[in-house]
């Protein structure tokens, strides 16, 4: 089996050496890839069968295709981490890209990395190449970018990038492994109960007809809504459709968007919720601004833009306001009556202290952990509760179609 000769990146930026034997390029690429390696080059033995020495040329030129074409999370994440460890290596920037085109799983954006190193040898500056691509790198991206390039700490800011999408994107993922279980048991919970109304309810209804009995109250309920939902299935069905694309539209407007955001935050029980979501993005967002030393003027003008919540994104305007005119932070934050007393209080003593992207950080953790304990809790007290709620309706529809069967049985006995 041929030998290759590869150099490669941990995380860390170390370079690292050595030979694997494998079929291909390809096949050499993914497995230093499933270590987490950021792989520089891959050669292959010379003509006389020894390795290509260790001085080889830092650019891997192999023929390694990307499996899909849509960009994920992960995919710009791992783009962040892989530029921030290059650049911290001293590779230049142009050759950072260069090597990372040619190993991305994603064939769009390659096409995207290309077209970034098409732009910056034009004469543009990687925060312009980016803002090319706004609808992939978001102004929280490329503001950050460009501080990091007016400072000369670009390296130090990808990482600090980077690690803000790796804790966003694991938290994201904890949020949504909590909310699977809830959502199967919540289909299985409605799939059974329909597949009664449609299936069951109909068999007992034509039993039932043969008999010249009056049935019950429960049972003709049950009988007439099993009816009603077998013949107007595809009309219900219609309804259901129409009804979603109707809100979903009137939510992509501003004025829609922002009422349903604001019913969200108000909703008994959860509003807390979505209220401390919301929160916690946007203390997690100035963390990462203000520790790359943006300004905190301009730090909050990016997280008004990029919070991705209307009615916070209003607050954070006003907040700017105030504090454009010399209030404190924690003062405008205060005023705003969103941010609960220990928020306000935190950022008091970070502006005191000098201390303010760390109180921010203190905060973000807090807020994912409060989040994390109510998920767990709701999780927790949901499954009983479905589980009762599913039982007893099956139960009233069991008790309904055998209501007549006791009838006929009394009957039978005289």
């Amino acid at each position: 089996m041929p030998k290759y000769f590869y150099v490669a990146r941990n995380k860390a930026g170390t370079k690292v050496n050595g030979v694997e034997e494998g079929v291909s390029q390809d096949e050499i690429v993914s497995r230093l890839q499933s270590k987490d390696l950021l792989v520089v080059s891959v050669t292959g033995e010379d003509s006389k069968g020894a390795a290509v020495s260790p001085n080889a040329p830092e650019v891997f030129k192999g023929k390694f295709k990307p499996r899909y074409n849509r960009i994920t999370s992960q995919d710009l994440t791992l783009f962040c981490r892989q530029l921030a460890t290059l650049l911290g290596a001293g590779v230049t920037i142009l050759r950072s890209l260069d090597i990372i085109s040619n190993q991305v799983s994603s064939r769009r954006l390659q096409g995207v990395i290309k077209d970034l190193e098409k732009n910056m040898e034009a004469g543009l500056s990687f925060h312009d190449a980016m803002s090319k691509h706004s609808n992939i790198f978001s102004e929280f991206w490329i503001h950050l970018v460009e501080s990091g390039e007016a400072s000369g700490n670009l390296a130090v800011v990808l990482s600090r990038l980077a690690a803000y999408l790796e804790r966003y994107g694991a938290f994201k993922k904890k949020i949504i492994s909590a909310l699977i279980y809830p959502a199967i048991l919540l289909i299985a919970g409605i799939s059974a109960l329909l597949f009664m109304t449609v299936k069951i309810v109909p068999t007992f209804a034509n039993i039932f007809s043969g008999f010249n009995i009056k049935l019950p109250l429960l049972t003709v309920i049950l009988v007439e809504t099993s009816k009603f939902i077998r013949g107007y299935s595809l009309i219900i069905i219609a309804a259901l459709v129409i009804g979603f694309w109707l809100i979903r539209r009137y939510i992509s407007t501003r004025e829609g968007r922002k009422r349903f955001e604001g019913f969200l935050l108000k909703m008994p029980g959860f509003g807390e919720f979505f209220r401390t979501l919301v929160i916690e993005r946007f203390t997690s967002e100035m963390s990462t601004l203000v520790e790359s030393g943006v300004p905190i003027l301009y730090s909050l003008e990016i997280s008004e833009r990029s919070v991705d919540n209307l009615v916070l994104g209003d607050i954070i305007r006003n907040i700017k306001d105030d504090v454009r005119v010399g209030k404190p932070l924690g003062q405008a934050l205060e005023k705003s009556n969103f941010f609960d007393p220990m928020a306000v209080q935190m950022i008091n003593i970070g502006e005191e202290i000098g201390e303010l992207s760390s109180m921010f950080k203190r905060l973000d953790t807090f807020y994912q952990e409060y989040l994390e304990t109510f998920l767990t809790r709701i999780v927790s007290m949901f499954e009983p509760i479905m589980l009762v709620f599913i039982g007893a309706v099956i139960g009233i529809m069991v008790i309904g179609m055998f209501l007549p069967i006791f009838e006929i049985s009394q009957i039978g006995g005289r």
